[in-house]
């Protein structure tokens, strides 16, 4: 009966430390799990080089969601597409108001 108990407290111990080593992320800044998740996610990198290459281009905002099938997948290569090609935008415009003065 001691042995049983001695096992379910250590059980119960190592799972706590385990939640709470998990959960306390002290060490990274806010958006950086966020960043983190959207750069492992193929079809989030996949939307960001097709927008960068559209912007580049000068071809119109038009993400083809179509490519991937389902909705997750979609909703993460929209934003990603849209990500990239304002950036590229954003990034020429910036270099041409400089350029100009």
């Amino acid at each position: 009966m001691t042995r049983l108990l001695s096992y379910a407290l250590a059980i119960a111990v190592g799972l706590g430390t385990t939640t709470m080593l998990a959960i306390n992320n002290h060490n990274m800044k806010p958006g950086a799990s966020a960043e983190a998740g959207l750069s492992a996610d193929g079809a989030f990198r996949d939307g960001l080089y097709l927008g960068n290459l559209a912007a580049q281009g000068g071809q119109p905002l038009s993400p083809a969601i179509g490519r991937w099938s389902s909705d997750h997948d979609r909703s993460m290569f929209r934003a990603g597409y849209l990500r990239g090609y304002n950036e590229t935008v954003a990034r020429a415009s910036a270099g041409s108001d400089t350029s100009s003065e």
